[in-house]
């Protein structure tokens, strides 16, 4: 009973990521399909306004941080199950963003606009590449165990977990972190761009690079590999050789 218990926890803790993450599009791109969006009518002075979005951004990436640090998971799972222990991430990260979508408060100004419609469509199918890249990159590395899937299913079956092994499949062979590549895309890429939106880009992305510091470093402990792939991928933005680089590289190899 408690391995079923647990098992619909995780199912029910990725159905609201998955609705949270289908919500999330609709908020940075300010689409009128959900009734809060990043931009909006300012309802409160600007120094208000300004403090509530950075203190929402910062319950995020506190909580988003701390829970995903190995020291934290080993007092954790004194607590709650090992097998939930995912999920339960999931879970309150999504939570975050929710209360982060329900009290977002709009600034006011544009910074910039553009106007031309081969910008426009340029800059969109630009946020829809990165939202893209996102999902996508999580299938790379195992969308399931990352969502906490894999975990419950397998504590169902009284199976025990192991870790997945280090591999750097097709995009992680471009660039080391191309999930957080597509949040630099779905985050900047907009026709419009509000002191809101940028206010929100801008803690993100220094987010997302402080973020990566901390992950590599884990990462180099967990897998001592790493090095090696640290040195021969870029962080970010890819490389690109012609092939008479490549071969003349080789020859002096």
């Amino acid at each position: 009973m408690k391995r079923l218990a647990i098992f619909f926890y995780g199912v029910a803790s990725y159905a609201v990521f998955f609705a949270t993450f289908l919500y999330a599009i609709a908020f940075v791109g300010d689409l009128p399909l959900v009734p809060q969006r990043i931009d909006g009518v300012p309802e409160l002075a600007l120094g208000n306004a300004l403090v509530i979005d950075v203190l929402l951004l910062t319950l995020f990436a506190v909580q988003h941080s701390v829970m995903a640090r190995p020291a934290f998971k080993a007092w954790w799972t004194r607590i709650i199950p090992q097998a939930a222990e995912r999920s339960t991430y999931v879970l309150l990260s999504s939570l975050a963003l929710i209360a982060l979508f329900y009290f977002w408060q709009p600034l006011g100004g544009v910074i910039w606009q553009v106007e031309n419609r081969s910008g426009r469509l340029l800059l969109s199918a630009g946020f829809a590449f990165g939202w893209a890249l996102v999902l996508y990159s999580t299938f790379l590395i195992n969308h399931f165990d990352l969502f906490g899937l894999r975990q419950v299913w397998l504590h169902l079956l009284g199976k025990p977990y192991t870790a997945l092994p280090f591999k750097t499949p097709a995009a992680y062979k471009v660039v080391r972190h191309p999930l957080y590549l597509g949040w630099f895309f779905a985050f900047w890429c907009t026709p419009q761009m509000t002191a809101t939106h940028l206010l929100f880009a801008l803690l993100t992305s220094a987010y997302i690079l402080i973020g990566i510091f901390f992950e590599e470093r884990d990462l180099l402990r967990a897998h001592p590999e790493y090095q090696a792939y640290r040195q021969r991928v870029p962080m970010l933005l890819p490389r690109f050789r012609t092939k008479a680089a490549s071969e003349d590289a080789q020859e002096v190899a």
